[in-house]
């Protein structure tokens, strides 16, 4: 009963939401195109499955995604597990204790954009748009390799409690640098991937994950540190791809 009761309320709380966009191209439609809408069932049933579906999406975050991400966070920094891993027992944990961390991060990251449906839909279109240069499947690997290296970064981060703008200044040093040295048409493609990324499936996960991982780590505030590891999931598949298209021009040349 919980459930069905949380269902509804999302659901509602997705229609209220959804209500503000539905009225301004309703009313644009008629009293500034003055055209009758195409369509307008179809439009109307498409609303309605936009809404109950965001509800349950929220639903599912809520009640699964949120919570797996902190508790894999806090199993993965338990001291006994990390004493255990590391042979180091009753010593101080230091930062490369933590490497299954490091790794679950990155597999989090590389998996979740792989999945990531707004990724599939632009890697589709660059590879029509370019006549099959850019690879649906090497853009999508490209991608998700930024994504999990940026999120074991930004773990890293969260564990040592370094300022977070010294990796994002230091990231858009090496994003400047590459795009003026790599081809001209991968530049707006790679920018665009750095925003694909965050959407529905990616940053669910790793915001629970940087929020876990600070609750657990000693010393940490989930405000200050256990945010920000979207802003390196946004960043480092902007360098991956402009690598990848660094190398692609290299091997064309070969």
């Amino acid at each position: 009963m919980d459930l069905i009761r949380d269902s509804l309320v999302f659901v509602l709380d997705s229609a209220t939401d959804v209500a503000p966009i539905v009225i301004f191209l309703f009313a644009f439609q008629l009293f500034v195109i003055r055209e009758r809408i195409p369509n307008f069932w179809q439009i109307v049933v498409g609303f309605v499955f936009v809404t109950i579906g965001l509800g349950l999406f929220l639903v599912g975050l809520e009640k699964t995604l949120f919570p797996l991400g902190r508790l894999m966070a806090q199993q993965l920094t338990n001291p006994d597990f990390l004493h255990e891993v590391s042979g180091r027992v009753g010593a101080a944990l230091l930062w490369h204790d933590f490497h299954w961390v490091y790794l679950f991060a990155a597999a989090i990251g590389f998996s979740t954009t792989l999945a990531e449906p707004a990724l599939m839909a632009v890697s589709i279109k660059a590879n029509e748009v370019s006549a099959g240069a850019v690879g649906v499947w090497g853009l999508r690997v490209a991608v998700a390799l930024g994504v999990g290296f940026g999120v074991s970064l930004g773990c890293y981060r969260i564990i040592t409690g370094l300022p977070l703008e010294y990796f994002i200044a230091a990231g858009y040093l090496v994003v400047i640098v590459q795009t003026a040295v790599a081809p001209k048409m991968i530049v707006p493609l790679a920018y665009d991937s750095g925003g694909v990324t965050t959407s529905t499936v990616t940053v669910p996960l790793i915001t629970a994950l940087g929020l876990g991982l600070a609750e657990a780590v000693p010393g940490r505030s989930a405000l200050l540190d256990g945010f920000g590891l979207v802003a390196f999931a946004s960043l480092f598949p902007i360098i991956s791809v402009l690598a990848y298209g660094q190398f692609a021009v290299l091997r064309g040349k070969k």
